[in-house]
């Protein structure tokens, strides 16, 4: 078996003067579920298209299981796709939906019962075979769609949003039902979608697009702790970003500059030279303390304002302000401080501190306006 189930190579797609997709080189490993996560107009469906046959590249060469299918068809490709409005044939059962590539192939009587009924069971439909797919739920309707395209199990499975017009709590089961089905069957799955929080729950690992191309692929974890540009950063929660320049370094870490002079630690190597750069920590890293109080002495401090407290349950949302003017988001669990008349109020001298291996870097200039999400 091929170590890449599907691999793009310099592949770019225009329409007219438009980039829709910028000459991306992407490999996708089998038995991966593989998520190409990012806002409207990133080029993420297009690609996925391409990789399905339903759009042809400008350029470039696509792969699958190390065949050349630049070119081919989508019928004579070994994927299949699932779309956000499930496409399942009113007029027929659910048995005969799931059926359908089956029969289509030339397979006959028990050995189709047997199948489908396998596949119904994956998907937890056992029961439902002789209904129409108007007499399902939205959930269950997908579910079909679902064990549709894997019956005749595909080398890929492409899924373009199909979650997306679910209700958020059905949305959220179906996130977890996905990646059971996935595990079980052993299917690449290659998955498009503009959540984060659906992104991050399924996949292996993620490609986050934007303007064409992929600013960063990696694992969820390494996505969220460790960002390389401001758009990941942005765009995968929320990111505090103060400017700084590199200053050398201090036992294990290297030494960021702020703007009012406060030194900060990060990471070492992520740091080199005494270029400008950009200092970020995650809103649920950082603790809020008295001015006096006393800190671990290696964490990171910066002294603030409280100036807007926002409860929320099981976190209060803190905006402080730092040195300089800035705003600094923190997010507080409601554990100590279990009632409103106990938050920190605006106004209230407080000091920030936070572990420096909780911070990263980001040393790419991308202007701010680009991290604007759907």
């Amino acid at each position: 078996m091929p170590d890449v189930d599907v691999r793009l190579s310099k592949v770019a797609k225009t329409y007219g003067d438009v980039v829709a997709v910028d000459y991306i080189d992407l490999e996708v490993h089998p038995g991966e579920f593989f998520s190409l996560l990012g806002p409207s107009g990133c080029g993420k469906t297009t690609t996925l298209r391409m990789i399905g046959g339903f759009e042809q590249p400008t350029s470039g060469l696509i792969e699958l299981q190390g065949q050349d299918v630049t070119w081919l068809a989508p019928y004579q490709r070994n994927v299949n796709t699932v779309f956000q409005n499930y496409a399942l044939f009113p007029h027929l059962t659910v048995f005969e939906n799931v059926a359908f590539g089956l029969r289509r192939r030339g397979v006959k009587g028990d050995d189709v019962k047997t199948r489908v009924a396998d596949m119904l069971r994956l998907v937890q439909l056992e029961g439902f075979d002789r209904r129409k797919p108007t007499q399902i739920s939205g959930g269950q309707a997908q579910r079909v769609a679902l064990a549709r395209a894997l019956i005749n199990r595909p080398a890929v499975l492409l899924l373009d949003e199909p979650l997306g017009a679910l209700d958020l709590k059905l949305r959220k089961q179906m996130q977890v039902e996905l990646k059971r089905i996935q595990q079980e069957v052993g299917i690449t799955f290659i998955y498009v979608t503009h959540d984060q929080e659906e992104a991050m729950t399924m996949s292996d690992r993620i490609a986050v697009m934007n303007k064409g191309h992929y600013e960063q692929l990696a694992d969820p974890e390494t996505l969220y702790e460790r960002p390389t540009t401001r758009f990941v950063a942005g765009f995968l929660g929320i990111s505090n970003l103060l400017n700084g320049r590199g200053d050398g370094t201090a036992d294990a870490y290297a030494l960021v500059r702020l703007a009012d002079d406060t030194m900060v630690r990060v990471p070492r190597g992520s740091v080199t030279g005494s270029g400008a750069v950009q200092l970020g920590v995650r809103p649920e890293k950082i603790r809020l303390h008295d001015p006096g109080a006393t800190t671990p002495e290696r964490h990171n401090r910066l002294a603030g304002t409280v100036r807007d407290a926002s409860y929320m349950g099981v976190s209060t949302q803190y905006q402080v302000e730092i040195a300089g003017g800035a705003r600094v988001t923190v997010y507080e669990q409601n554990v100590e401080r279990a009632t409103r008349s106990e938050l920190w109020a605006p106004g209230e001298q407080v000091q920030l501190t936070w572990s420096p291996d909780h911070t990263f870097v980001i040393t790419d200039p991308t202007p701010a306006a680009d991290e604007a999400a759907e």
